[in-house]
């Protein structure tokens, strides 16, 4: 593999998903393996420098003696900087392709959901092509973004160290993937929290703001107050009967426990668990998010008699009345507007943990 990643325009690849069992990373790796040819290991970096407002590019400048200093002596440290949206997805298909150990996100949620994207190709994982058929690639997180709230369900700092280190580890775990599905049937894959509309349109407002950093989630939530509406929303849980819920303000399914820079919006949601934690809240008002800001952020909200929460398989969400205003993101990415279909993809990436 050459460390120069270059992006590429797929072909459609015809193969299986397939799940391996969590290890950890031998990274003394040599011929007895049965990679005699691949004995030193392709780490792929995927850099975002324009990050938290430049702030990713000056930190990973910083990082990198001390990254080579610990891996360089096991592996090939690939550095890719992206030069804007999508190409951390391209980056990291072209890397797989090429038979890459790992694809490590160096950035906040916005980077790790494109990478996490560029996994997947037509539905289905993306395959080595220069590798043994139980090859896979393992994904890795450097979190150096403005939120980098998937961080946080681990209970992880925003420390690159830190995170250094639990690559040099090597241990691994299997991490579940949701699917969306929206209106074209084209699928988007999320690794921590889908919202639909009033969260899900801050999250789209915020996105406008990230030069003030952490506040751009308050400036994006005050923007999207303005002439919002808490409209009736029908759901349909694991395939089965449409259930209307009435004057709903936000619905978040969560695949992780935060969002929006550190609100435990789903906070038994458990990446691992081979579900999703849907909450739903109803009837709230501007001064419901003042007086109960705290609940939101600490994870006790599910005790509001106009919030309700369960875990589902898979969840499809439309409008109850005709209307095409009621924005869907995930990861903080603006997907659109309902209907919406998620699902969960258990045990489908090898994560180092």
């Amino acid at each position: 593999m050459v460390c120069g990643i270059a992006a590429v325009t797929m072909p459609k690849p015809s193969f299986s998903l397939r799940a391996e069992q969590s290890s950890a990373l031998d990274l003394s790796a040599d011929a007895t393996s049965g990679l005699a040819s691949h004995s030193r290991r392709d780490f792929v970096f995927v850099v975002n420098p324009k990050g938290a407002n430049g702030r990713t590019g000056k930190e990973w400048k910083k990082l990198l003696p001390y990254l080579r200093t610990r891996l360089g002596g096991h592996c090939n440290i690939c550095e890719s900087i992206t030069s804007g949206p999508s190409h951390a997805m391209d980056i990291t298909r072209e890397a797989i392709r090429e038979g890459a150990d790992a694809v490590i996100a160096v950035g906040g949620d916005g980077t790790l959901h494109e990478v996490v994207n560029g996994f997947f190709w037509a539905g289905n994982l993306v395959p080595s092509l220069d590798r043994r058929p139980e090859h896979s690639t393992a994904l890795g997180l450097i979190p150096l973004g403005t939120g980098s709230d998937f961080a946080r369900t681990f209970g992880w700092k925003n420390d690159p160290y830190e995170a250094v280190e639990r690559i040099v580890r090597g241990f691994k775990s299997k991490l579940d993937v949701g699917i969306i599905t929206g209106q074209s049937g084209e699928q988007h894959f999320f690794i921590n929290v889908a919202d639909i509309h009033l969260s899900a349109k801050a999250g789209y407002y915020a996105s406008k703001f990230k030069r003030f950093g952490n506040l751009c989630y308050v400036f994006g939530a005050l923007r999207a107050f303005i002439g919002h509406t808490n409209w009736d929303l029908k759901v349909k849980v694991n395939g089965g009967e449409w259930e209307v819920f009435h004057k709903v303000t936000a619905l978040c399914i969560g695949n992780a426990k935060f969002f929006g820079g550190g609100m435990k919006i789903t906070p038994t949601a458990d990446p691992s668990s081979g579900n999703l934690e849907v909450v739903i809240l109803q009837d709230f008002k501007w001064y419901d998010f003042v007086l109960k800001l705290h609940k939101l952020y600490k994870g006790t909200h599910l005790s509001e008699r106009n919030v309700s929460s369960r875990s589902v398989k898979s969840i499809e969400v439309a409008e109850e009345m005709c209307r095409d205003d009621i924005y869907v993101q995930s990861d903080g990415e603006h997907l659109g507007f309902l209907p919406t279909k998620c699902s969960i993809l258990p045990a489908a990436i090898n994560f180092f943990s």
